[in-house]
């Protein structure tokens, strides 16, 4: 598994249309079409889409991105820069979970200013601009990834209402 495999497993889960080619995800994560096509090929592999590439398999994503997650994509938070904030610095979170620390993904027309943190995959700060539901999730992710306890809980519920 890469980073990469991640966004674009939950890109698919995002996507309204069932009928998606690897062209439209391609586009809207602004990542190539083989990308795409070698990362479906080890999601199959690693037993979280089905054959036909099409299907994601919800509960065993879920189980990795709960218990695998942090072990296989750690993330220690970097240097103050300009970013798009990501982890309890989202939105979504930052109403709910109060701290002096923010975190962003580097990214030079970022809107706010924070502590560094690596996106899954380069092109993700471009892409949650196309996407809100896929930012909310990536930010969970990201949580898990850099997040304390109390915070953990709170976006793995998150995940899982959206995932399962």
């Amino acid at each position: 598994m890469r980073p990469q495999d991640i966004v674009i497993l939950l890109k698919i889960l995002t996507t309204a249309n069932l009928n998606w080619q690897y062209r439209d995800l391609s586009s809207s994560l602004l990542v190539s079409i083989s990308e795409i096509s070698e990362s479906l090929n080890r999601s199959h592999l690693a037993g979280l889409i089905d054959e036909s590439r099409k299907k994601v398999y919800r509960k065993s994503l879920m189980e990795f991105l709960e218990h695998g997650l942090r072990y296989v994509f750690p993330q220690q938070p970097g240097t103050m820069v300009t970013g798009v904030p990501t982890a309890h610095s989202h939105q979504f979170f930052s109403t709910k979970i109060v701290t002096e620390l923010n975190y962003v993904w580097p990214d030079e027309n970022g809107w706010a200013r924070g502590l560094a943190v690596n996106p899954l995959f380069k092109t993700v700060p471009k892409a949650v601009r196309l996407d809100e539901e896929l930012y909310l999730l990536l930010a969970a992710i990201d949580i898990i990834r850099v997040g304390r306890t109390r915070e953990l809980k709170m976006a793995l519920d998150l995940l899982k209402s959206r995932i399962l």
